[in-house]
């Protein structure tokens, strides 16, 4: 039986299942709360964007979780305006 802790949260993973109940980010595991955490604060980003870059799609992601990691929280970004 495989015991998996997310990264961000630090909270064990009962049961993973990959892509259902755990994701794999390069080398970070989140659990599907930090995962939904990450995608909110991703998203209002995201669209202010432009032009569109995925190498700076990769790097705000990374960032993220890595700053999540030090709060064990994933902060949510303000929407731009």
């Amino acid at each position: 039986m495989k015991h998996l802790f997310c990264d961000v949260c630090k909270k064990e993973v009962v049961d993973p299942i990959p892509s259902r109940t755990f994701f794999h980010i390069r080398e970070f595991d989140l659990c599907e709360a930090c995962r939904d955490d990450l995608e909110v604060a991703v998203k209002n980003t995201v669209r202010t964007k432009k032009p569109f870059d995925f190498a700076w799609y990769d790097k705000l992601r990374v960032d993220l979780i890595e700053d999540g990691i030090k709060k064990n929280k994933i902060a949510a970004v303000k929407p731009q305006r």
